[in-house]
């Protein structure tokens, strides 16, 4: 099928025409939900595992920043939704939090089981799945992007979250000015972060930001996250030869742990969130209260 983006009311570009609930049940099971599809590995547990401290950054900032809208985390309730293998809510549970989760992959979620977390398979068109919770904190972690009706998920978050509850979200940031500069300087033909039907739904930190507000969150803090499209405009074009992705990522763990090594994590906290302000960085990072 072939598919054109149209932007929305919100500002943000949705896949047109959104692909049948059918479609999307069958690419998922297909291609994507089973722990030896090669797309599902690329965030498979070994190699979150294996990058253990790079994701730890990630976890830490997560908990730093909701301990930053509630000094006394303990028992406070967290809903991850699309959980994946977990290890998002395992750090935030040894933190004192009580942590719940979803995710559409049963293999994930068989392992969040045997790590003792109370989470569940679904395809997160139902978030009450463990009764009447209202929750402290949300989390969506490169979900929104994904979905058939964001607009719907939102609502449904309203209504789980506490007032004055906070939303986590983080999408890709696409169309950003490194990613669209980098694609003319190096003659790719194609929008390669365009990939219907994985993704339906792409946003900036403006889009994103105008979205929640006009749906009564208040966004509270913006980050970002390394501008991995900055390698394109070194002449690394990763997008025709894959093997110079896995250098650059490696080069981004190693930019941000020599941060962390020589204890300048708060610099680098406030790279990522001035990157936010000018919608750069790979990825958009919105932290929303619940009116």
């Amino acid at each position: 099928m072939k598919y054109s983006l149209k932007k929305n009311k919100f500002g943000f570009l949705q896949i047109n025409p959104t692909p049948s609930s059918a479609e999307l049940d069958k690419f998922y099971k297909k291609t994507f939900y089973t722990a030896s599809n090669k797309n599902f590995n690329n965030s498979a547990l070994k190699e979150q595992l294996k990058e253990k401290d790079f994701y730890n950054y990630k976890w830490k900032k997560i908990f730093e920043t909701f301990k930053s809208f509630n000094k006394n985390l303990s028992k406070k309730k967290v809903l991850d939704i699309g959980c994946g293998w977990g290890q998002c809510i395992l750090f935030l549970k040894s933190k004192g939090l009580d942590c719940y989760g979803l995710d559409p992959s049963d293999d994930a979620i068989e392992y969040c089981k045997s790590k003792k977390l109370k989470t569940e398979v679904s395809n997160l068109d139902k978030l009450d799945v463990f009764g009447n919770i209202k929750y402290d904190f949300v989390i969506m972690n490169n979900v929104l992007e994904h979905l058939r009706d964001p607009i719907s998920i939102i609502k449904k978050i309203k209504k789980i979250l506490k007032k004055n509850g906070i939303l986590f979200i983080e999408v890709p940031n696409d169309f950003n000015a490194f990613q669209t500069t980098g694609r003319v300087a190096n003659k790719i033909k194609k929008q390669w972060w365009v990939s219907p039907p994985a993704h339906l739904n792409y946003f900036s930190h403006d889009t994103l930001e105008n979205f929640l507000n006009k749906n009564n969150f208040s966004v509270v803090k913006r980050e970002s996250s390394f501008p991995f499209e900055i390698f394109l405009l070194f002449g690394d074009n990763y997008v025709t030869d894959r093997t110079l992705g896995k250098e650059c990522h490696k080069k981004r763990i190693k930019f941000e742990q020599n941060f962390l090594k020589t204890k300048n994590e708060k610099f680098l906290d406030k790279f990522y969130e001035k990157l936010a302000e000018i919608n750069l960085g790979r990825t958009a990072i919105i932290y929303a209260k619940n009116k």
